[in-house]
């Protein structure tokens, strides 16, 4: 379906999705038309103290927004969507995308109390879209969640295609069967670009099938001789289907723990995309009334991460479920990044309330990624002139750009991005042009971008040394001490066995106020200046601590 009119200006920029797992954004510009593709969140890594989830900074498209002709998700996962609550705020333009995505976005925007009139139109992989620029047009892709597709834009220079999420299990059926001979029909037909997912790009060979999954959770089912728990991640559909039918299998009945997971699970029911049995489904409230070994508890936790919940659980602090001896728990879900050794320490907690653990090493989770083999396949269907690694953090961006290189594609071919670059196709050659702004926009409560690095710092502090108020009233006429100095201490110092220390500390502050006291003029600034520079010498000289200092200077008649 390659375009007549000439395109003279192509351009693709990520806003996020490189150098890091998360918060995929993409933007492509045919000559004046600009296409976004996916609008995900990233979950907080573990120096963001506080932050609820980190989206894209999207100065870039709000100076462009009059050019914006739609955003296309490629699936329902929030790491591809999870961020538009937030720019549909700013932007009206339609978002694009297959039924049960659309289903899990509305939700989704619900649960974020959005309740602004957003446009929504529903693709499948048949539909074509022509805008004044290019066309689109989708494929189906196998991943974890069902609707899945893959976004092409057809150009007069050639196909640019963004893969989504994806990988070839070849026992994947029904809902979850990739268009493989549409995937073929692209690339005969030419592909300018190929956008591929990077995750998996470090493990060699092939990922194992879901089917593996499938037998290797059935038999943990029939050989668990109490109540059994699964954790997984809310949006892996693919998981919760199975954890259903083995509990048919084994008799059992599951009970559905976790707001989010409860989201999903609804709507992908609802829609039909989910086969439940209707009497194998329990609320949590009814666990008691059945024998144990009739019970599966599918749980997850805050923001569909199942770690979290599963931690509460065992040191019985979960408002529904309290993990016991005799339990067997699946974590049927791979860490999110960084969260290997909270993954430890919550198997070591499990262990010790004496539950059998079954984790992702005896195959109740596979990836929803593809491998390097699987990367080559979608090189060698698509047959592009250019690579450009996306869904990633550098380490697997730059073992992508081998795999091309061992597919065949010349490594000048290869373009490795990070966040703002413009990747520019121009004169039958691609390079990296120039930058635009890119970066991460924190979500914190209800605010949005108003906690910075400045805050952080902050947090960290506190968090590392604690905090020290001085509270000083002073006389207006001759700036003498009314009252105190009073010292308050959290997280510094046990207040009980540090009293000395803090009554030296009193009279340093005394010493500080004395002496500003007696300039000419007299100036507040300096005062507070002086307090924290003075006490923070003192305490550091004392403890080796550097607590934050936080003067509090009254004044009275």
């Amino acid at each position: 379906m390659a375009r007549d009119k000439k395109n003279h200006g192509i351009k693709i920029i990520s806003l996020g999705g490189q150098g890091e797992l998360g918060k995929n954004m993409y933007v492509v510009e045919v000559n004046e038309d600009l296409f976004m593709l996916d609008a995900g969140l990233m979950f907080p890594e573990e120096e963001m103290l506080g932050i609820d989830a980190v989206i894209p900074d999207i100065s870039y498209i709000l100076e462009n927004k009059h050019r914006l002709r739609g955003i296309f998700i490629s699936h329902g996962h929030e790491d591809h969507m999870g961020a538009l609550a937030y720019v549909l705020k700013y932007i009206d333009v339609p978002v694009y995308g297959a039924k049960l995505t659309l289903a899990l976005i509305q939700a989704h925007l619900k649960e974020a109390d959005y309740y602004e009139d957003a446009e929504f139109v529903e693709i499948t992989s048949d539909t074509v879209l022509e805008f004044p620029e290019a066309n689109i047009t989708f494929f189906k892709t196998n991943h974890s969640i069902p609707d899945s597709v893959g976004i092409v834009i057809h150009t007069s220079e050639g196909a640019i295609v963004y893969t989504g999420d994806f990988k070839f299990d070849q026992a994947a059926a029904g809902i979850y069967k990739p268009e493989i001979g549409k995937m073929a029909r692209i690339g005969e037909e030419g592909v300018l670009c190929l956008m591929s997912d990077s995750t998996g790009a470090e493990k060699p060979g092939y990922t194992p099938s879901e089917a593996l999954v499938a037998t290797e959770m059935a038999q943990a089912f029939y050989n668990a001789p109490g109540r059994i728990i699964v954790a997984c991640f809310a949006s892996n559909v693919n998981r919760i289907q199975l954890v259903f039918n083995a509990a048919v299998q084994t008799g059992r009945k599951v009970a559905v723990v976790g707001k989010s997971l409860q989201r999903v699970y609804e709507t992908a029911l609802n829609l039909g995309y989910l086969d439940v049995e209707e009497d194998s489904i329990i609320p949590v409230s009814e666990i008691h009334q059945y024998e144990e070994k009739e019970i599966v508890i599918l749980s997850t936790g805050h923001q569909g991460e199942p770690i979290t919940a599963l931690q509460k659980m065992a040191k019985q602090s979960h408002k529904q479920v309290a993990i016991k001896q005799g339990d067997t728990v699946l974590i049927a879900a791979s860490p999110l990044p960084g969260g290997e050794l909270i993954l430890s320490k919550t198997v070591d907690m499990l262990f010790r309330v004496g539950a059998n653990v079954v984790s992702s090493k005896q195959r109740v989770h596979v990836s929803g990624h593809g491998s390097q083999e699987e990367l080559k396949m979608m090189i060698n269907l698509m047959k592009p002139k250019y690579l450009i690694p996306v869904h990633g953090e550098y380490r697997h961006l730059f073992s992508h750009e081998k795999v091309g290189i061992a597919a065949g594609i010349p490594k000048e071919n290869i373009i490795v991005a990070d966040k703002g670059d413009v990747i520019e196709v121009k004169n039958d050659r691609i390079r990296l042009a120039s930058k635009v702004t890119a970066g991460n926009v924190l979500i914190d409560g209800s605010g949005v971008g108003d906690v910075g690095n400045i805050v952080l710092r902050d947090r960290r502090l506190l968090s590392q040394d604690g905090i020290l108020l001085v509270v000083v009233t002073l006389n207006r006429s001759d700036k003498s001490i009314a009252a105190g100095p009073e010292i308050i201490s959290r997280g510094f110092v046990y207040v009980r066995e540090s009293e000395k220390l803090l009554e030296e500390a009193t009279e340093v502050v005394t010493a500080v106020v004395k002496k500003n006291g007696s300039r000419q003029p007299f100036d507040w600034s300096t005062l507070k200046q002086d307090m924290r520079d003075t006490l923070n010498s003192f305490l550091y000289e004392k403890t080796k601590r550097r607590p934050m200092i936080l003067p509090i200077i009254m004044e009275i008649s």
